[in-house]
């Protein structure tokens, strides 16, 4: 798991379980990649409507939201290369649970949503490495190897956004309370696969 070294603020690595189960459906876990890009850019986009005087964060954000976008479109043209449609798939409850956890009062709710963006795009980092470290079709793995500077690149700017904007001295106990349940979630392997499962 060299790949964790790199990601201190997530608390547990990847199953093998999930690395297993991910290889096996290749197709499914392309389609769910769709679906995470559109929700990544739909997130960004969120922060600029509800902060939009937060100069920096709208241009980290805006600059965010539109590779999101542009990895949204990657992955449908690998859809189409492989002969998969666009289809609804049901949601693991990672999302859920992890937003579940966000307090409702500012500027607490601002540092939680950060907080989890992080932590979501570092675990989005960790596994697109599997991906590309264990994925059987060259060319595949070669574009997973691809995003993952990106997903690196983003983890990083929701953090330095939570340390600019929220008070420093809460920002790592916080973390390590919503690393906490990002990787209990994680535990247990949900049944379908998907990149958060």
């Amino acid at each position: 798991m060299s790949v964790l070294t790199k990601i201190n603020i997530l608390q547990q690595p990847t199953s093998d379980a999930w690395i297993e189960q991910a290889i096996a459906n290749l197709d499914i876990i392309l389609l769910d990649h769709s679906h995470c890009e559109r929700k990544a850019a739909s997130g960004a986009l969120n922060f600029m409507f509800r902060y939009p005087s937060y100069r920096e964060l709208v241009h980290k954000l805006t600059a965010i939201a539109s590779e999101e976008l542009e990895h949204f479109a990657q992955v449908n043209q690998w859809l189409d290369r492989r002969g998969i449609p666009l289809a609804p798939l049901n949601a693991p409850p990672y999302g859920s649970v992890l937003k579940s956890h966000v307090r409702r009062n500012e500027p607490e709710r601002l540092l939680d949503m950060l907080l989890v963006s992080s932590l979501i795009e570092a675990r989005s980092h960790e596994r697109l490495g599997l991906l590309a470290q264990h994925c059987p079709d060259p060319e595949l793995a070669a574009f997973y190897r691809g995003l993952m500077a990106s997903e690196a690149r983003h983890y990083g700017i929701y953090w330095v956004l939570a340390d600019t904007y929220c008070d420093r001295a809460q920002v790592k106990p916080r973390l390590a309370e919503l690393a906490a349940v990002e990787s209990e979630v994680l535990s247990t392997l949900y049944p379908e696969p998907r990149i958060h499962s």
